[in-house]
């Protein structure tokens, strides 16, 4: 149920994508809570994720099978601790996210072809996210916010 995103990751067409629509709520959930218990769920998160994802890719016989979206929920939650509010703020985190989810660029992509474990399910996604940040501080940057 949670690596398959509660039935978002049975989507019959980008369950990505759906996957990652899911990560607003853990992060809405998550506002209101302190920066050092937060960060702590957060790394619990991705140890569970780790292991989740790695037990549903053997179930299902791939590593990272389409319908494992745990990496994406969380990796979207995360991308939003660094994007000011507002729904067009967060529609960017979104896109900026599914970007450099689907792209790729080095090293997520290094993590994305490395089989055999959960860890580099959740990895993939987590530097993807870092991508997005930073596309967001740019952005941020670039309109004169700092």
């Amino acid at each position: 149920m949670l690596s398959l995103g509660f039935g978002s990751g049975l989507a019959p067409f980008a369950p990505g994508t759906f996957g990652t629509l899911v990560g607003f709520p853990l992060y809405w959930l998550l506002m209101q809570v302190s920066l050092y218990p937060k960060t702590a769920i957060y790394l619990a998160l991705f140890v569970v994720g780790c292991w989740i994802c790695g037990k549903t890719g053997d179930a299902l016989g791939k590593h990272d099978h389409s319908a494992i979206v745990f990496d994406e929920i969380l990796a979207m939650a995360i991308v939003l601790e660094f994007t000011p509010s507002g729904w067009m703020w967060w529609v960017m985190a979104f896109l900026f996210f599914r970007l450099f989810d689907i792209v790729k660029p080095w090293p997520v992509s290094l993590a994305d072809n490395t089989h055999g474990s959960g860890f580099y399910v959740m990895l993939d996604d987590i530097l993807a996210a870092i991508y997005a940040i930073f596309g967001i501080l740019i952005l941020q940057y670039s309109i004169g916010l700092f």
